[in-house]
């Protein structure tokens, strides 16, 4: 079992920069590719970014690339993904996810999820 902790959200405004992070308990973390998903109002939950066990390969939904960056600290049990260029569009629920298959953007590929962080991007 992997119970997962966000932190990080806020009220930003367009532009401005935020980072989140997501702690994991247990001490499998290491095994784990680790995503973030983000859910807006009314809309379906869509997959950000993802990284693999040991860090060296991350993937992004294009609408964040070059702004959003996935990092983890297996010593630390936490993933992070810093937010820069912020958009209005990014304002979401945010939400870490802990699963066993890199490369699959599908919530179904997650076993286990935190209970989200809200960010909201102000124009």
């Amino acid at each position: 079992q992997v119970q997962l902790v966000e932190s990080g959200g806020g009220l930003v405004q367009a532009g401005g920069s935020l980072r989140l992070s997501c702690t994991a308990s247990g001490r499998t973390f290491s095994s784990y590719v680790m995503g973030w998903f983000r859910q807006a109002p009314g809309k379906e939950r869509e997959f950000v970014a993802a990284i693999n066990w040991s860090g060296g390969m991350t993937n992004y939904v294009n609408s964040v690339k070059g702004r959003f960056t996935i990092s983890r600290d297996n010593a630390k049990n936490t993933v992070y993904l810093q937010m820069n260029s912020l958009k209005p569009e990014d304002t979401a629920v945010y939400y870490c996810a802990a699963g066993s298959r890199y490369g699959s953007r599908g919530t179904y590929e997650y076993e286990y999820w935190g209970q989200g962080t809200q960010v909201t991007v102000s124009s």
